[in-house]
């Protein structure tokens, strides 16, 4: 019996994310014509608009969460790249000040846990309610949308 409702909790339940009409393009597009942090959103409003059920709260979610890995993914990008630029530089540079990428990393682990604890307050304002989860996922699109940019062009190193 428990592996049956163990391999039925596996099963995808009807409108998940399977069936989500889910297109990055939109953000793409946004953040090739200058957009910046406002781009963040954008495609999973149209996967919203585009999905039958999208606007409960399994599809917001859904929508929402799918744009915001994309989003991570490119954070984690940016993250990267900016670490090992950094790391070169204070491998190169023979001084006793802080060591940018060392400083970068806290910073990073840092906002992690802002955002985690901001996003969970947004969450806690739902009282419990279902909009909560669609809430909390908006919230970590969005910051790691502004995260993602601020890394990007605060061109730090340079």
């Amino acid at each position: 019996m428990r592996r049956l409702i163990a391999a039925l909790m596996l099963l995808p339940a009807p409108g998940m994310a399977q069936d989500l009409v889910f297109d990055i393009a939109p953000v793409e597009a946004c953040i090739r014509a200058g957009g910046g942090e406002t781009c963040a959103g954008k495609a999973a409003e149209r996967c919203i608009e585009a999905t039958p059920g999208g606007y409960t709260t399994i599809g917001m979610r859904g929508c929402t969460d799918r744009e915001r890995a994309h989003w991570d993914g490119w954070l984690n990008t940016v993250y990267q790249q900016l670490y090992a630029k950094l790391a070169a530089q204070d491998a190169q540079i023979q001084s006793h000040a802080p060591k940018q990428a060392q400083a970068l990393r806290e910073m990073q682990r840092a906002w992690i846990g802002y955002r985690d604890t901001k996003c969970g307050y947004e969450a806690s304002q739902w009282g419990g309610g279902t909009g909560a989860g669609p809430a909390a996922v908006s919230c970590h699109l969005h910051e790691t949308a502004r995260q993602m940019h601020y890394l990007q062009s605060s061109r730090l190193g340079e």
